[in-house]
């Protein structure tokens, strides 16, 4: 069972990322399609967000990789590929969006979140409860009341 396990944990490791371009999306032309891979690197999947257009095999990005072979068989250099796909889709489809005014929150949104969770974190560590006042010894009297008590209880 233990080889099993190291035999599954080594073939995992070894894994790469599987592609999902599919065969009918392929160009013919092997310069250009390394073009269309190397763009569709930079392309964020919509549907998945944390994935390229080439690792997707969700609908939307298989329409982004056929639309980048496209613009790329019409003749557009990389730069006019890309930026057609952009002026469709918006910054969010680049991988690493330009850091402009319209984008500063996908550049500093997770630190300011991190740091709004860490704030709260620091607040409340910061309100402890009071300490409790030192209490006084019972009295002789008290513990005479306590153990009368006690005993009519029993």
């Amino acid at each position: 069972m233990r080889r099993l396990l190291l035999a599954l944990a080594a073939s995992l490791a070894l894994a790469g990322a599987a592609r999902a371009v599919l065969p009918s999306e392929q160009l013919a032309d092997p310069k250009l399609e390394a073009r269309a891979r190397r763009i569709g690197s930079e392309l964020r999947c919509l549907v998945c967000q944390n994935e390229t257009i080439d690792d997707s095999d969700a609908p939307l990005a298989g329409d982004l990789r056929v639309l980048l072979r496209q613009r790329l068989l019409a003749g557009d250099s990389d730069r006019q590929a890309t930026a057609y796909i952009v002026a469709r889709y918006g910054d969010f489809v680049l991988l690493k969006p330009p850091l402009e005014p319209t984008t500063v929150l996908l550049w500093f949104g997770p630190f300011l979140v991190l740091a709004v969770g860490g704030a709260g974190l620091v607040a409340m560590a910061r309100r402890t409860p009071p300490a409790p006042e030192a209490v006084a010894p019972l009295t002789a009297e008290e513990q005479a009341l306590l153990a009368r008590r006690l005993q009519g209880e029993a």
